[in-house]
Protein backbone atom coordinates (compact mmCIF):
# COMPACT_ATOMS: atom_id res chain seq x y z
CA UNK A 1 0.00 0.00 0.00
CA UNK A 2 1.41 3.30 -1.27
CA UNK A 3 2.54 5.61 2.11
CA UNK A 4 -0.24 8.20 2.99
CA UNK A 5 2.18 11.32 2.34
CA UNK A 6 2.50 10.09 -1.29
CA UNK A 7 -0.60 9.84 -1.81
CA UNK A 8 -1.56 13.25 -0.10
CA UNK A 9 1.53 14.65 -2.68
CA UNK A 10 -0.51 13.10 -5.48
CA UNK A 11 -3.72 14.12 -4.09
CA UNK A 12 -2.55 18.17 -4.46
CA UNK A 13 -1.21 18.12 -7.69
CA UNK A 14 -4.10 16.56 -8.96
CA UNK A 15 -5.70 20.01 -7.29
CA UNK A 16 -3.77 22.12 -8.87
CA UNK A 17 -4.54 20.21 -12.28
CA UNK A 18 -8.18 20.81 -11.66
CA UNK A 19 -7.79 24.35 -10.23
CA UNK A 20 -5.47 25.25 -13.11
CA UNK A 21 -7.61 24.16 -15.69
CA UNK A 22 -11.18 25.72 -14.12
CA UNK A 23 -8.92 28.79 -14.11
CA UNK A 24 -7.49 29.03 -17.75
CA UNK A 25 -9.12 30.08 -20.93
CA UNK A 26 -7.47 27.10 -22.70
CA UNK A 27 -5.75 24.38 -22.06
CA UNK A 28 -3.58 22.99 -24.64
CA UNK A 29 -1.71 19.59 -24.69
CA UNK A 30 1.47 18.51 -26.35
CA UNK A 31 4.47 16.60 -26.47
CA UNK A 32 7.70 18.21 -26.09
CA UNK A 33 10.03 15.70 -26.39
CA UNK A 34 12.77 16.56 -28.55
CA UNK A 35 13.24 20.14 -27.58
CA UNK A 36 16.05 21.33 -25.92
CA UNK A 37 16.28 23.46 -22.73
CA UNK A 38 17.22 26.86 -24.42
CA UNK A 39 13.96 25.88 -27.05
CA UNK A 40 11.97 24.67 -23.65
CA UNK A 41 13.11 28.13 -22.02
CA UNK A 42 11.98 30.27 -25.36
CA UNK A 43 8.99 28.49 -25.29
CA UNK A 44 8.24 29.28 -21.36
CA UNK A 45 9.37 32.85 -22.26
CA UNK A 46 7.09 33.71 -25.19
CA UNK A 47 3.99 32.29 -23.39
CA UNK A 48 4.95 34.25 -20.69
CA UNK A 49 4.23 37.45 -22.75
CA UNK A 50 0.71 36.31 -23.65
CA UNK A 51 -0.14 35.46 -20.35
CA UNK A 52 0.32 31.99 -20.45
CA UNK A 53 2.71 29.35 -18.79
CA UNK A 54 3.19 25.08 -19.11
CA UNK A 55 4.06 22.89 -17.05
CA UNK A 56 4.79 18.72 -17.81
CA UNK A 57 2.67 17.10 -15.00
CA UNK A 58 2.63 12.64 -14.72
CA UNK A 59 -0.31 11.45 -17.43
CA UNK A 60 -1.53 9.59 -14.73
CA UNK A 61 -2.02 12.43 -12.31
CA UNK A 62 -3.44 14.85 -15.56
CA UNK A 63 -6.19 11.66 -16.31
CA UNK A 64 -7.50 11.68 -12.74
CA UNK A 65 -7.40 15.79 -12.55
CA UNK A 66 -9.38 15.76 -15.96
CA UNK A 67 -11.45 12.81 -15.12
CA UNK A 68 -12.59 14.47 -11.98
CA UNK A 69 -13.84 17.05 -14.54
CA UNK A 70 -15.92 15.31 -17.16
CA UNK A 71 -13.13 16.28 -19.78
CA UNK A 72 -12.35 12.95 -21.52
CA UNK A 73 -9.08 13.39 -23.30
CA UNK A 74 -7.16 9.95 -22.08
CA UNK A 75 -6.33 8.90 -25.48
CA UNK A 76 -4.41 11.90 -26.11
CA UNK A 77 -2.11 11.05 -22.54
CA UNK A 78 0.11 8.79 -24.52
CA UNK A 79 4.14 10.06 -24.19
CA UNK A 80 5.51 12.52 -22.10
CA UNK A 81 3.10 15.18 -22.03
CA UNK A 82 3.20 19.11 -21.04
CA UNK A 83 0.22 21.85 -20.74
CA UNK A 84 0.03 24.92 -21.47
CA UNK A 85 -2.49 27.44 -19.68
CA UNK A 86 -4.03 30.31 -21.35
CA UNK A 87 -5.90 33.64 -19.80
CA UNK A 88 -7.49 34.04 -23.11
CA UNK A 89 -8.42 31.73 -25.86
CA UNK A 90 -6.36 31.74 -28.77
CA UNK A 91 -3.22 33.50 -26.71
CA UNK A 92 -1.30 29.89 -26.00
CA UNK A 93 -2.85 28.18 -29.07
CA UNK A 94 -0.92 30.82 -30.96
CA UNK A 95 2.24 30.52 -29.35
CA UNK A 96 2.89 26.90 -29.42
CA UNK A 97 1.33 26.60 -32.99
CA UNK A 98 4.03 29.16 -34.11
CA UNK A 99 6.54 27.32 -31.96
CA UNK A 100 5.65 23.73 -33.60
CA UNK A 101 6.39 25.22 -36.97
CA UNK A 102 9.62 26.33 -36.37
CA UNK A 103 10.39 22.89 -34.07
CA UNK A 104 9.41 19.95 -35.85
CA UNK A 105 10.06 18.33 -32.19
CA UNK A 106 6.89 19.71 -30.30
CA UNK A 107 3.48 18.22 -31.33
CA UNK A 108 0.50 19.40 -30.68
CA UNK A 109 -2.03 17.07 -29.57
CA UNK A 110 -5.18 18.12 -28.22
CA UNK A 111 -6.76 21.24 -26.21
CA UNK A 112 -9.66 22.71 -24.15
CA UNK A 113 -11.05 26.13 -25.23
CA UNK A 114 -13.76 27.44 -22.65
CA UNK A 115 -14.20 23.82 -21.67
CA UNK A 116 -14.85 22.09 -24.84
CA UNK A 117 -12.21 19.48 -26.07
CA UNK A 118 -10.93 20.68 -29.28
CA UNK A 119 -8.95 18.62 -31.56
CA UNK A 120 -5.41 19.28 -33.11
CA UNK A 121 -7.14 21.00 -36.51
CA UNK A 122 -9.16 23.38 -34.71
CA UNK A 123 -6.06 24.44 -32.47
CA UNK A 124 -4.30 24.77 -35.99
CA UNK A 125 -7.82 27.18 -37.20
CA UNK A 126 -7.37 29.27 -33.88
CA UNK A 127 -3.71 29.69 -34.28
CA UNK A 128 -4.83 31.88 -37.44
CA UNK A 129 -7.21 34.10 -36.04
CA UNK A 130 -5.45 38.08 -35.31
CA UNK A 131 -4.55 38.27 -31.33
CA UNK A 132 -7.25 40.40 -29.52
CA UNK A 133 -5.22 43.46 -29.83
CA UNK A 134 -4.78 42.89 -33.68
CA UNK A 135 -8.92 42.54 -33.63
CA UNK A 136 -9.56 45.15 -31.50
CA UNK A 137 -7.64 47.14 -33.83
CA UNK A 138 -9.67 46.12 -36.75
CA UNK A 139 -13.06 46.75 -34.90
CA UNK A 140 -11.79 50.73 -34.69
CA UNK A 141 -10.53 51.15 -38.13
CA UNK A 142 -13.81 49.67 -38.99
CA UNK A 143 -15.79 52.28 -36.41
CA UNK A 144 -13.34 54.93 -37.73
CA UNK A 145 -14.24 54.42 -41.40
CA UNK A 146 -17.99 54.71 -41.19
CA UNK A 147 -17.64 57.92 -38.73
CA UNK A 148 -15.34 59.16 -41.95
CA UNK A 149 -17.52 58.25 -43.97
CA UNK A 150 -20.58 59.79 -42.25
CA UNK A 151 -18.58 63.22 -41.98
CA UNK A 152 -17.85 63.18 -45.72
CA UNK A 153 -21.31 62.79 -46.62
CA UNK A 154 -22.74 64.82 -44.33
CA UNK A 155 -20.32 67.55 -45.68
CA UNK A 156 -21.13 66.79 -49.27
CA UNK A 157 -24.83 67.13 -47.77
CA UNK A 158 -24.62 70.77 -46.28
CA UNK A 159 -22.74 71.80 -49.05
CA UNK A 160 -25.47 70.86 -51.51
CA UNK A 161 -27.85 72.66 -49.17
CA UNK A 162 -25.64 75.83 -49.25
CA UNK A 163 -26.09 76.56 -52.83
Amino acid sequence: MANEKILAKKQEVIDEIKDRVSNSSSVILFDYRGITDEEAKALRNKLRENDADYKVYKNTLMARALKDLNIDIEESLVGPSAMAFGADQVGAVKVIADFAKKNQALVLKVGIIDGEVSDKEKLEKLATIPSREGLLTMLAGGMMGIARDLSICLDLYAEQKGE
